[in-house]
């Protein structure tokens, strides 16, 4: 018998797979009838493709879902989206989609295409009627400028789009440059999705590494270590490269899956990266799995300052860091011009390994 979401929810509550939460739970009914209307209207046609004569049959809105990290908007999304039967349905990273949105266009534009968009939005739209999109966050000034008109045809129609998000709309792209051309998207974004605040006090993400050594050294003897919680914190999910624009660069980050990062210290600071590419790194994952940081001296300068911009990165921006490396943080750096600056990157290395920091 078909079990709806407050039943597949209550029955992982009960196999200790979840701790029952009261703002988790109240929003499994919005789903549970946003699940039903896809599953009775599969195989229907819905917006601009009802057909010339026929009355269009408009979707309900689509969901918002927002609050601090942690709170189980991933969870609750993945469980909406396992749960309904549909074959048209795709469950990616924002970052994911934006990637493959660009990979889309720039195949486009090779052939010729005036509106690059226009086809690859055409293609998502003929093999998606559910769109679920995890953790929104618009960084890059090509992201702002492309998303609006993508989700104004994936709208039209009759895509439904459930998101998550750190912060709500209104807080998308703050900062970013020519933000007033961003603004109708976040309009639309409130008048065609159903925006809610998740506010459960608990950061359940915090519970997984809560108590969990995230500070490996030496790195070698850490492979079997790092690899378990790869797996537990991204529930075994396959991953992939992430690319990310950087001022009209690509930055790739070798290793994603739920919002999880993780690459080699070799990856992210031999590399001709500044603060700007961190940055992004650290607005991209929730967590960073980076290993086989060496011993740092003069001679290997250069890579030990990228090193340092990286850490504050992730400091300020409160992502968690698992870490192997040779030694622990005050010996990692101890001869060599940039030894006494190291021991703030030292000290944050320290804070960081706190079961509740980022909390």
């Amino acid at each position: 018998m078909r079990q709806t979401l407050t039943e597949l929810y209550e029955a992982r509550v009960t196999a200790g797979q979840l701790h029952a939460d009261a703002a988790q739970h109240a929003l499994l009914g919005p789903l549970e009838e946003l699940r039903l209307w896809l599953e009775e209207n599969a195989n229907r046609r819905v917006g601009l493709f009802a057909g010339l004569f026929a009355r269009p049959i408009q979707p309900p809105k689509g969901v918002y879902l927002w609050g601090g990290v942690g709170r189980g908007k991933s969870m609750l999304m993945d469980l909406f989206t396992a749960a309904t039967d549909i074959a048209q349905k795709r469950r990616v990273h924002f970052h994911a989609f934006m990637q493959d949105i660009h990979r889309g266009m720039h195949a486009a534009r090779q052939q010729g295409v005036e509106d690059p968009l226009g086809p690859v939005a055409e293609a998502v739209i003929r093999d998606v009627r559910l769109l679920a999109l995890d953790e929104m966050q618009i960084t890059d000034i090509t992201d702002a400028m492309i998303v609006g008109r993508l989700f104004e045809k994936l709208l039209a129609a009759g895509v439904v789009i459930v998101t998550t998000s750190n912060r709500p709309p209104q807080d998308l792209y703050k900062t970013g440059l020519n933000r007033q051309l961003f603004l109708p998207f976040i309009a639309m974004l409130q008048d065609r999705l159903r925006v809610v605040e998740l506010e459960s006090p608990t950061d359940y993400r915090q519970h997984r590494l809560q108590g969990a050594q995230v500070y490996f050294h030496p790195a070698r003897t850490a492979t079997a270590e790092i690899a378990a919680l790869w797996t537990d914190l991204t529930g075994g999910a396959p991953d992939t490269p992430l690319d990310l624009q950087v001022n009209g660069r690509r930055l790739t980050l070798p290793r994603f899956a739920n919002g999880i990062g993780r690459a080699t210290f070799w990856d992210l600071c031999a590399k001709p990266l500044g603060p700007g590419d961190f940055l992004a790194i650290a607005a991209a994952v929730r967590v960073l799995i980076l290993e086989d940081i060496p011993q740092l001296s003069a001679a290997n300068y250069n890579e030990a300052k990228r090193f340092v911009t990286l850490i504050d990165a992730l400091y300020e921006a409160r992502v968690r860091l698992v870490a192997s490396a040779a030694d622990v943080p005050e010996r990692l750096y101890l001869e060599g011009s940039g030894s006494f600056e190291f021991e703030r990157t030292a000290s944050r290395l320290r804070e960081m390994q706190a079961a509740d920091w980022a909390g």
